[in-house]
């Protein structure tokens, strides 16, 4: 699940901390960043999680409405396409699910309020609308319902965004992206599958988790000679005026140059440029650009970097 886009954001942001408190052994950091993609695992199976408790939230709404005394006929017969969502119940029997839930119970529950609310919001959409509506009772219609609901109501849920900043700092930044990996959870389920259905690892394989342990102790340990190469590209700049954070993410992008030599120079000069859009100022982008750019051409020249 944790692909190489997150692993230099997640390296980037642990080693900045690194190097601006100082107050760790290269060792202490690395089990700061290994714990930082097991939160980000963790986010992905509470977002699964969600999307169940918020199903038995609405079910247990339509059966209290169902047993009110005066209930109307549309309560006593409700419609129960989305509290039945075949996906869901999928989900919710998935081994890799309950495996993860016995080992790292996850659960909404303790946010009653929260669940409450954000149901009624899914309810009252135009998207629950036209779900509840159509004519396509169908599997492929129950995860298609899913998949536009994480990317207009759960992605963007400011209430949630909130919610999951003050449960971990280390979610701060991670709703985006980890979205798109239960995206892709369902989008590889299916019906002919039945019940053995599969969650994404935590790693895709053991050369992820490879590159990001190299990627990051490549650039504590070398940190203090990558950085003096920066400054020199950097001369008209006062070095205090320049964001540290884009000191440390060019000092990363240099440490992938060097250790990773099957990795194209333009693929880490992107990545490493957008971080610095996403993370930094709002001139990071350019800067980042510039001097990466000038530093790759001087490493070519001097016969360090030899990939394209």
């Amino acid at each position: 699940m944790i692909n190489r886009i997150l692993i230099r954001s997640k390296v980037v942001q642990i080693a900045y901390s690194y190097f601006l408190t100082k107050d760790k052994t290269v060792m202490e950091a690395e089990k700061e960043l290994f714990f930082s993609f097991e939160k980000s695992y963790e986010l992905y199976h509470l977002l699964l999680t969600l999307m169940v408790e918020l199903t038995d939230t609405q079910a247990a709404r339509v059966e209290a409405a169902r047993m009110k005394f005066l209930a109307t006929p549309e309560e006593k017969n409700p419609n129960m396409r989305f509290v039945n969502n075949r996906f869901i119940e999928q989900l919710r029997n998935c081994d890799d699910y309950k495996d993860y839930h016995e080992k790292k119970p996850v659960t909404w529950t303790n946010e009653p309020k929260f669940l409450r609310d954000f149901s009624e919001r899914i309810v009252k959409s135009e998207l629950y609308k036209e779900y509840m509506d159509s004519s396509d009772d169908s599997y492929e219609n129950d995860c298609e319902f899913w998949k536009k609901a994480l990317r207009a109501l759960i992605c963007t849920d400011e209430e949630l965004t909130e919610l999951l900043e003050q449960k971990s700092l280390y979610w701060n930044d991670d709703l985006e992206i980890i979205t798109t990996f239960v995206l892709k959870t369902i989008k590889q389920f299916s019906e002919e599958n039945g019940g053995p259905q599969s969650l994404l690892p935590m790693f895709k394989d053991d050369d992820d988790a490879e590159f990001a342990k190299e990627l990051f102790r490549n650039t504590l340990i070398h940190g203090g000679e990558y950085r003096n190469y920066i400054e020199n590209f950097i001369k008209n700049w006062e070095i205090e005026r320049v964001a540290f954070m884009d000191i440390v993410i060019m000092m990363v992008a240099l440490s992938e140059f060097h250790r990773f030599p099957s990795i194209p120079t333009r693929v880490t000069l992107n990545e490493y440029i957008e971080l610095a859009k996403a993370y930094s100022t709002s001139k990071s982008g350019q800067f980042v650009n510039g001097v990466l750019n000038a530093i790759a051409d001087n490493l070519k020249k001097e016969g360090v970097l030899t990939k394209e």
